[in-house]
């Protein structure tokens, strides 16, 4: 579900359930909590790469699964899948390691969170970032109105919340939301040869 790679100071953590396009369950976060507090214990490890299998980054949360599994308890449902969505972005946020994320796809929902709480992005030239929330009936998580607001201002994020307005790799680009667009195919090396030089640069120039 998560996997992760080391080569030398440069780890790789791998959203790994592609044939469910990512999508956020409890269990699925819960395994990256896991995977996130072992990187940071690691201190032979200075860079993190976030990546995902398959053709989207991830698809937020599991519409599917929701509607078949936890129609009837709802609120105690989101509660748990949000606190732990939260939970996963402040640990990347507080993560002792620079993060790269390679990003490719779609990034919907909640998904966009742990987009926006790595401190670098190396994204896909035909990216998308989409909210959905009006579409499905859910108030907004994962850093739509807590983070992203401060990076591009209440209003553009207001029409991606209220328009189901898409933001695309170049106006990301223009945004300040990522550093580097690439081609899809190469976006995961981008992101690795990234990595690759921060890891190489003197230890007390990072911060």
């Amino acid at each position: 579900m998560i996997r992760l790679e080391r080569r030398g100071a440069v780890a790789t953590l791998v959203l790994a359930r592609p044939q469910m396009g990512n999508a956020l369950v409890p269990e699925f976060l819960e395994a990256l909590l896991a995977r996130l507090r072992e990187v940071s214990a690691d201190r032979d490890l200075r860079v993190l790469v976030l990546a995902a299998e398959g053709e989207v980054f991830s698809l937020g949360g599991d519409m599917r699964r929701f509607q078949r599994e936890y129609a009837q308890d709802i609120e105690a449902y989101s509660t748990r899948l949000v606190g732990l969505l939260n939970e996963t972005i402040l640990a990347l946020i507080d993560l002792p390691q620079i993060v790269v994320a390679a990003v490719h796809g779609h990034v919907t929902g909640g998904s966009l969170g742990l987009v926006l709480a790595s401190d670098l992005v190396v994204l896909a030239e035909a990216a998308v970032f989409k909210a959905h929330y009006v579409s499905a009936g859910f108030a907004p998580d994962g850093g739509w109105t807590a983070i992203l607001p401060r990076r591009i201002g209440a209003s553009r994020v207001a029409a991606c919340l209220y328009a189901n307005r898409a933001i695309r790799a170049e106006e990301a680009l223009a945004l300040g939301l990522v550093c580097e667009l690439r081609p899809g195919l190469a976006v995961r090396a981008g992101a690795q040869a990234l990595a690759g030089r921060i890891a190489a640069a003197p230890a007390g120039t990072l911060v």
